[in-house]
C-alpha cells in the first residue's frame, strides 16, 4: 500500500509476500542469475575457439563503446527501410531497458541501500516519477510486443519465416509479452487490495487495469488473496527468462550489442588478407572462422532484412544470406555436442554450405547494408570461397577465368598487346604514362579495353579527358585485371599477383592521382592495395614481383572514380556545358561498388544533370540499389534464374519510376553494369524500350552537341 516514510509517499514492496516466500525468491534469483552467467561464460569461451580476428576490433575501445550506444540507443538501422519495425524495435527495447532500470533501482534501494542507512529514496516526487515512467514503458513494451505479434502471426511477413524459424521465436516473444502484460496485472490487482494506492494515479496503466478488474467484480479480500499467486507466477517466469537469455534466441540482446561495438568500418569493401602461412586453412572446419565471425552467428536475430534485399534470392538464386549464417551456427552446435562431422562447403550437398549457394553471391553487400547488427557476411563467405578455391571446387568458367588472368593477364584471355587497341579510332595518340609524366594515371580495365559495347565508352571518356585539357596516360600492355573479382571468388594469391605488378609498376611512374573506369577497379586500388603487407610475399618465387613495401597507406596517391574526376572539370567549366543540351529522360543505376562500397552516389548524378537530361530516380536507389547480378564472379557464371537481376532492375525502371515508360536512357557508371543491361534487355525483350547508356556516352554527346 502507499504508506507515509517520513512524511513522504511511497508502497510496500511485497505486500502479502511472506518472509519464507520472499526468502525463497531470493534463492531463486541468485541460481537465476548463476545459470545465466555461466551461460554467458560458455559463449564467450566459444568464440576464444575460434581464430584470431585479423582486424584489432577492440582498438579505441571506449569510443566503440560509445558508437555502439548510439546506433543500438537511436535503432537507426531497424528504421533503415522499415518504419512500423523501426517503431517496433524501439519500443519493445527501450521499453525492456527501462523496465530493467526500474527493477535494478528498487534492488538497490531496498537490499542496499535502505540496510546501510536505515532510509529509502524510493519515495515521495522520486517514487512518483518512477511510477509514471515505468508505466509508460511498460506500455511501449507491451504496444510493441502486440506490433511485432501483428506482424508475425496476423500479417505472416514472409522475411520473418525460414528453415531455421523455431519454437525458441514464439516463445521469446510471448515470454516477454506475457511479463509486460503480467506486469501491469501484478499492479491492477495490488491496487485493489490496497485502498491507499487509488490516489497513486501516475500509474495510470494500473489505474486503467484496477478500473477493468473491479468492474470485473474484484473486491480488495479477493484481490489480497489471488496478489501471490499472480505475483509468483511473474515472478517466476521473470528469472526463466533471465536464465535462458544466454541459451537461445535472447542473447542476441547481449551478442547483438558487442557485435555492433566490434564491428569493422571497411568490412566488405576491404577484405581480410590470407596469412603468408601455406598451412593455413580458410573453412576445412567451423573453428577455421574467427571469433569475431563466430559472434556474427550469434548475433543473428533472424529477422530476414539480409534476405529482403539480397538480389540472388530474388532471382531464385540458392542463397539466403541469413539461412548461410545460422546453417554455420546450426553446424557449430553439432560439433560442440559431439555429431558434426561435414565439409563446411563442397559441392554435391554433402556438406553444411554448398558451392552453389556460395557462387550465388554477387558480393554487392546489400546484405551487410540491410543488417541492423552489423553482421559482416562477405567475410564468412568469401572465407568459404577461398575454401573453395583450395579445394578445386571452383566454377568451370570462373576455372577459365583464372587461367586467362594468369596466362594473359586479363579476364578475356585476349594477348596483352592488344590491351590498347580499343584507342585505334580516337583522333588523337594516347601517351605512354610509364614513360612520360601525366595529371591523371588511367587505369582503363579489362571490360573497356576488350569488350566491344564497353570500348564505345573508353574513347567517349578519352574524349572527355582530351576536350577538357587533361593531362592523362595509360600503361598499355602493362596493365593487368585488377583482381577485385577474382579475390571476392576466393582466389587471393592470384589477387596478389596482379596487385603486386600493379602497385610495382605505379612506382616506376610519374603521375598526380589514378582514374579508374570500372568502380571495382577504383575500390580494389583505393581501398585493398594499400592494405597488403607486400613485403610478405616479395620472396616468394611464385610471385612476380620485388616490391616489398606498404603501398599508398596514406592516402598520399588520390585514386578517383572517373565521375569523381570529370565532375571536377565539369565544375571548373572544362568541358563548357552549359544545363541544356540534352533533353532525355533517363534513370541512373548506382553501381553497388561505387555506391554501397565507397558512399558515392552523387558525383555521375551531377553529371547526368550537367547534359540536361531529367533524372527520374528508380525507387532502389542509392544504398538501396538492386545489383546488376555481375558482381562476385556471377559475370563469368551462367545461373538458372528468374528474372534475372538486371531483367527486373530494367523492368523497375520502365514500370516503377515517376516518368515510367517515358524513361528513355538507363544509365550506368560501369563497364560490368553495361554487360549486365545489355544482356537483360536481350533476354528480357527490353531492346526496343529502352538504351543502355554510360555517364560517359551522355556527357560526350552534350559536348559535342554544343
Amino acid at each position: 500500500m502507499i504508506v507515509q516514510t517520513g512524511g513522504e509517499i511511497t508502497r510496500e514492496t511485497f505486500w502479502q509476500i511472506g518472509p519464507l516466500a520472499k526468502g525463497m525468491f531470493y534463492f531463486l534469483s541468485v541460481v537465476a542469475l548463476l545459470v545465466f552467467i555461466y551461460g554467458v561464460y560458455e559463449r564467450l569461451a566459444r568464440y576464444t575457439e575460434g581464430e584470431p580476428d585479423p582486424r584489432n576490433r577492440l582498438d579505441g575501445f571506449a569510443s566503440r563503446v560509445v558508437n555502439a550506444v548510439r546506433i543500438v540507443g537511436s535503432n537507426e538501422k531497424q528504421f533503415n527501410r522499415d518504419l512500423y519495425g523501426g517503431l517496433m524495435h524501439t519500443f519493445v527495447m527501450w521499453g525492456f531497458l527501462v523496465l530493467l532500470i526500474g527493477t535494478t533501482i528498487l534492488f538497490v534501494d531496498m537490499d542496499f541501500y535502505r540496510p546501510l542507512t536505515g532510509e529509502s529514496f524510493w519515495v515521495g516526487d522520486f517514487y512518483l516519477a518512477y511510477a509514471l515512467v515505468l508505466d509508460a514503458f511498460g506500455l511501449l513494451f507491451v504496444v510493441g510486443l502486440g506490433m511485432a505479434m501483428y506482424r508475425r502471426y496476423v500479417v505472416r511477413n514472409e522475411r520473418l519465416f525460414g528453415p531455421h524459424t523455431s519454437i525458441e521465436d514464439d516463445a521469446f516473444v510471448w515470454v516477454l509479452f506475457l511479463l509486460g502484460v503480467g506486469g501491469f496485472l501484478v499492479q491492477g490487482i495490488g491496487m485493489v487490495g490496497q485502498e491507499a494506492r487509488a490516489a497513486e494515479t501516475v500509474s495510470f496503466v494500473g489505474v486503467f487495469t484496477a478500473t477493468l478488474l473491479e468492474a470485473g467484480g474484484l473486491t480488495p479480500a479477493g484481490a489480497a488473496v489471488i496478489y501471490p499467486i499472480v505475483w509468483w507466477h511473474h515472478s517466476i517466469l521473470a528469472l526463466v527468462f533471465v536464465a535462458w537469455i544466454p541459451y537461445a534466441k535472447p542473447f542476441h540482446m547481449l551478442s547483438s550489442f558487442a557485435n555492433v561495438a566490434a564491428r569493422d568500418e571497411k568490412a566488405g569493401r576491404v577484405l581480410p588478407n590470407v596469412p603468408a602461412d601455406l598451412d593455413a586453412t580458410n573453412a576445412e572446419s567451423i573453428d577455421d572462422f574467427t571469433w569475431k565471425e563466430l559472434l556474427d552467428q550469434d548475433a543473428c536475430t533472424k529477422c530476414g532484412r539480409c534476405s529482403a534485399v539480397c538480389p540472388a534470392k530474388a532471382s531464385g538464386r540458392p542463397l539466403d544470406p541469413r539461412d548461410v549464417i545460422l546453417d554455420l551456427k546450426g553446424y557449430r552446435a553439432e560439433v560442440d555436442a559431439g555429431a558434426g562431422n561435414k565439409p563446411i562447403i563442397a559441392d554435391g550437398g554433402a556438406s553444411v554450405i554448398d558451392s552453389e549457394t556460395m557462387e550465388s553471391c554477387m558480393a554487392c553487400m546489400a546484405c551487410m547494408d540491410a543488417c541492423p547488427v552489423e553482421i559482416e557476411h562477405l567475410s564468412s563467405f568469401t572465407r568459404m570461397n577461398r575454401q573453395l578455391t583450395d579445394q578445386g571446387d571452383v566454377d568451370a568458367n570462373v576455372q577459365d577465368v583464372f587461367q586467362n588472368v594468369m596466362q594473359k593477364g586479363n579476364t578475356f584471355g585476349e594477348p596483352q598487346r592488344k590491351r590498347a587497341d580499343w584507342a585505334d579510332d580516337l583522333e588523337f595518340e594516347l601517351t605512354d604514362a610509364r614513360e612520360e609524366g601525366v595529371e591523371y594515371l588511367w587505369y582503363v580495365g579489362d571490360y573497356p579495353s576488350f569488350d566491344d559495347r564497353n570500348k564505345r565508352v573508353a574513347r567517349s571518356l578519352a574524349r572527355l579527358f582530351d576536350q577538357a585539357g587533361v593531362s592523362f596516360g595509360i600503361l598499355f600492355d602493362d596493365e593487368r585485371y585488377d583482381g577485385n573479382d577474382v579475390r571476392r571468388v576466393g582466389e587471393e594469391f592470384l589477387y596478389l599477383e596482379l596487385a603486386g605488378h600493379h602497385v610495382e609498376t605505379f612506382e616506376d611512374c610519374v603521375f598526380e592521382r589514378i582514374v579508374c573506369t570500372d568502380p571495382h577497379s577504383y575500390n580494389t586500388m583505393k581501398n585493398e592495395y594499400p592494405e597488403v603487407d607486400f613485403a610478405e610475399f616479395a620472396d616468394d618465387p611464385m610471385m612476380p614481383f620485388e616490391y616489398d613495401e606498404r603501398w599508398n597507406t596514406e592516402g598520399e596517391i588520390e585514386v578517383l572514380h572517373w565521375t569523381q574526376a570529370v565532375e571536377n572539370l565539369v565544375r571548373e567549366g572544362r568541358l563548357g556545358l552549359s544545363g541544356d543540351e540534352l533533353d532525355y529522360t533517363v534513370t541512373y543505376h548506382d553501381p553497388c561498388h561505387l555506391g554501397r562500397y565507397n558512399d558515392e552516389y552523387e558525383a555521375p548524378r551531377e553529371l547526368v544533370r550537367a547534359t540536361g537530361c531529367e533524372l527520374s530516380e528508380m525507387p532502389r536507389n542509392r544504398a538501396d540499389s538492386f545489383c546488376c547480378g555481375g558482381g562476385g564472379g556471377g559475370i563469368w557464371m551462367e545461373f538458372d534464374e528468374e528474372p534475372k537481376p538486371s531483367e527486373e532492375r530494367l523492368r523497375e525502371a520502365l514500370e516503377d519510376t515517376a516518368a515510367g515508360g517515358g524513361v528513355e536512357k538507363f544509365v550506368v557508371a560501369c563497364p560490368m553494369c553495361m554487360t549486365m543491361y545489355e544482356d537483360g534487355r536481350k533476354t528480357g525483350g527490353y531492346e526496343d524500350d529502352i538504351e543502355v547508356v554510360d555517364v560517359a556516352e551522355l556527357l560526350i554527346e552534350a559536348v559535342e552537341t554544343k
